[in-house]
Parts: structure tokens; sequence; C-alpha cells
């Protein structure tokens, strides 16, 4: 038998052996088998020690595109908030319920009878979700009903937005964030004022008057009667600065433009959200009727329903929703991604709602062989701050999606890293300039405060093809250069130096 004191210092020297064996780090990178390769490994480790990530999460799941197999992973069964690459979800749904051909009608209808060249009874404008409607698009209607004989209505001119229901927000919009253009109202008929198709906003400019003193000059696109301008600016000499401000006042249609403007000074321009969007709709194409000459006895009014048994008189599709994912992802258009959820509902289970809609995009995902069970949907856009979505299950969809009939339109709508061309490179346009990522990274970017995201494809410098998902959460400065160095690493890597 030992003495006492021998046990005594055999057991304080196993204790101090426990201060050098390193405890499990169960938030550590990690990297299977057979794609181990300690350089790459070592790579982003060191990009994910940058200190404006203390105190931060950073989700990362890098996988082959070829096989699915995940070669790095770090924290990425962590639930964050994923911003606007839910719209990653989204699109793969839509693509997958509704089919990359899919189109939105427009119609015009009577209730009543047509007498010679007058309608005894009213006309209905019913939209059924398309958000690329313009001013244009409301003139061809009207084009259209004149052509169809019709010059009166003896009595009113009606919207109907019925075909989704009447809440125009998703639940986690914030107060302040109501009258901005990310967060337009979602309507069943709604307008846009340009081809970025920010549905159900109007854009509003202030240019300066030619003498100082004078009132600025106040343009809305499209010009209407639906919102009021109310200009409180002044133009000041050339040499002062600019200080404009355009706000729509909070659950009205005045939009306040105040502050001054120089004289050949720049304009100032902002896209603003109107309330209720089917009156902006409505009072476009009473416009466009009264330009066709054709007279309206009755009111223009909201909020109808057209009777089942009205008579279609004219009407208008959408572009395809292949054509759609372009503004929608290349520009991350919240107002589309709301759209498609509650299209989903009403095709699926009747009902245009975004309970319905995000039941569709749990099953779909589901069907995918993405697990639904570790996610939370509360939008379709990534607006919500409580979205939670693992980079896991992103790239388990960006893999999952390669083998549908599908996938080279979504393919098509990210943006294009360094790509100059605004239907191209989008979102990604200014980033990763001069780097192997240029035109190689095609990837859905996500913003939000506290809250950056870059999830996609890109192919690495010997040819591998692999998908990566970055989702960084609660940082407090700016941290979508690591988003790129991330992604530049990918594109620079070489696999077959290690193998």
């Amino acid at each position: 038998m030992w003495p006492v004191k021998s046990k005594q210092m055999v057991v304080l020297f196993l204790t101090s052996l426990l201060f050098f064996v390193p405890f499990q780090d169960y938030d550590t990178s990690q990297v299977t088998a057979s794609y181990e390769n300690s350089a790459l490994t070592d790579e982003l480790n060191m990009i994910l020690t940058d200190e404006k990530l203390e105190g931060a999460l950073a989700g990362i799941s890098i996988r082959s595109a070829e096989t699915g197999e995940v070669i790095y992973e770090h924290q990425a069964d962590k639930r964050l908030k994923p911003a606007s690459n839910m719209k990653l979800l989204t699109a793969a749904a839509a693509l997958e319920i509704l089919g990359p051909d899919y189109t939105f009608p427009t119609e015009v209808l009577a209730d009543g009878e047509l007498k010679g060249n007058k309608l005894h009874g009213d006309l209905y404008l019913k939209g059924k979700g398309d958000p690329t409607l313009m001013e244009e698009d409301f003139e061809d209607l009207a084009r259209s009903l004149k052509e169809a004989g019709v010059k009166e209505v003896k009595g009113n001119v009606i919207a109907d937005d019925s075909w989704y229901d009447d809440v125009r927000l998703s639940e986690d919009i914030s107060w302040n964030d109501e009258t901005n253009y990310y967060a337009a109202q979602v309507s069943a008929l709604t307008a846009s004022p340009n081809k970025d198709y920010d549905a159900g906003t109007v854009i509003v400019e202030a240019h300066p008057a030619d003498t100082p003193g004078e009132p600025a000059e106040v343009k809305v696109v499209p010009e209407n009667d639906y919102v009021e301008v109310i200009n409180k600016t002044k133009t000041v000499p050339m040499e002062q600065e600019k200080d404009i401000s355009i706000e729509r006042e909070h659950g009205t249609n005045k939009i306040v433009v105040e502050g001054e403007i120089p004289v050949e000074g720049y304009r100032s321009r902002s896209w603003v959200a109107v309330d209720e969007p089917s009156g902006l709709a409505l009072n476009l194409f009473g416009k466009a009727l009264d330009k066709e000459g054709i007279k309206v006895k009755g009111e223009l009014t909201v909020n109808g329903t057209a009777p089942g048994a009205a008579e279609l008189l004219a009407s208008k599709q959408s572009m395809p929703l292949e054509e759609l994912l372009i503004p929608f992802m290349k520009l991350s258009n919240n107002g589309h991604a709301e759209v498609l959820i509650k299209e989903m509902g009403k095709v699926v289970h009747g009902e245009g709602s975004w309970e319905k809609g995000l039941e569709v995009v749990e099953d779909v995902l589901t069907d995918i062989g993405v697990d639904a069970s570790t996610l939370r949907l509360r939008d379709g856009s990534g607006m919500s701050h409580v979205n939670m979505v693992p980079a896991h299950e992103i790239s388990e969809l960006l893999y999952q999606v390669r083998d549908k009939e599908w996938f080279p339109a979504y393919l098509a709508s990210l943006p294009v890293a360094g790509n100059s061309e605004r239907f191209v490179g989008g979102t990604l346009r200014y980033r990763m300039n001069d780097t192997p990522a240029e035109d190689n990274v095609k990837a859905k970017t996500g913003s939000l405060t506290g809250v950056t995201s870059l999830s996609g494809y890109v192919t690495s410098k010997d040819g591998k093809e692999l998908i990566f998902a970055v989702v960084l959460n609660n940082y407090l400065g700016s941290v979508q250069n690591l988003e790129d160095e991330i992604a530049i690493t990918l594109a620079e890597h070489e696999f077959s130096t290690e193998e």
C-alpha cells in the first residue's frame, strides 16, 4: 500500500491535469471527415474571431452542392433571425405551389345591364394580388372597357380587394415602419409607382424653385388625388445645405414635405407607403376612365365585393412568377413576399391570410426535406424580428431545391456579387467587386437592426460547387464585411491541394 502522503500527491497531480484538459465547446466549428481540410477550417475560424462578433451569434453552414455533405459549420443549429434570407423559403414554396408560369389577374366586372353604351349598374375593379400594376395598366383596362362598348357607368365604380383578408400588415411590423415603402400595406388590389414594383407606395419628389424664398415644387408619381401633399418647404440660396423630410402622417394619406432645398440643388425623393392601397388603385382607374371619356354617374368607392354573377368585361394578367422573382429577390421586395404568402394560402386553403400561407410554406419545406419543426415563421419577407431559422436548414433548403424543375428560375433570381447591372447584381452589385467572388457568388442578402445574412451558391477556385448560409445576429457594429470574407474565402479556396 502507498503511504498516505504519496496518495495525496497523486490526487493533487491528477487534479492539476484537469486544468489543462479542454472541455468540449459545443459552439466550436465542426467539419465532416471526408471533406476535412484544416486550411479552410482555420481560415473560416479566424474570420469568426473578429472582435465585432464578441457577444454576437454567428450561424454558419457550408455544404457540397453536389452531395449535400456539410463541410463546415458553426452554431449552425442555433435559431437565428434570418432577415431577408426568409425570402429564400418563400420563393421556393411559391415556385413549388404556384409554379414559374403562375400569373395574377386583375378584372373589371359589371353588375348590371349594358344598354347601348351605358352600364345600368355598378362597375367593379377586382384585384387578385398583382403587385406590378402601374398607371398604364389601369389605362389599358379603361381602354379595353371602352372597346367593349362602355361609355357611361350609371352606378358606382367599386374597388374589390376581397381576394385576400383585410389584414394589411404582418403582426410584427413596428409602428414607426408603417409609412415606409419596405413595410407597405398588403392588399389584393394595389398599385406600383415604377418598375421596381414597390406596391402600395408613391414616389414623392421635391425640386427647388427658381427663386430663393419660394416653396419647392413637389411631384407625386403616379400623379393622383388619393394622397394629399402638405408643402412646407422653402427654396434657399445655392450655398446653403439641403434639409428635406418627406413623411406621411400616421393613419392618414397626408404627406408632409418640409425643410429647405438650395436653388439648382438636386431633388429630394422618397418612396412613401399609402394607407389602404386599394384606394390608390381605384383613383388611378377612375382617372383612366375619365381619360377614355367614360363617364361615371356614381361614386368611386372602396371595400366592395363583386357579386358572383357579375360579368367580366376586361382583364389583365401579370407577368409570370418566374419574371416577378427578379425584382422580388434581386431587390429584396418585402411586399412581393407577403403577396406570395397570401396567394399560397388562397390557392391551397381558400384563405388569403398570413396564417394559412405560412402553413403552406411549412408543409412545402417539410416535403422538400427541411426540418420545419426547428423554424418559427411569422412573415414571408423576413421583416419580423420573431422569425427564427437555423443556418443549417437554410443550406439544407438550398441543397434540396437543386433537383427541382423550377431551380433555374430560383437560381436566376439571386443577386450576383459585383455585377453592376441592377437587375442582375441586385443587392450584391456593390459587394465583393474585384475578388474571386465577383460574378461567382449568387446569394440572397438580408438586413435588419442587429441582423445580417447571406446565403447562396459559390464555386471554389478548383471548381467545386458549394452552398453556404451565414446568419449573424446581435452584433453592435457593422459585420457585413465578414459575410463577404467568408464568401470570398470559399471562392478562392482550392480543395485539390489538400486531397
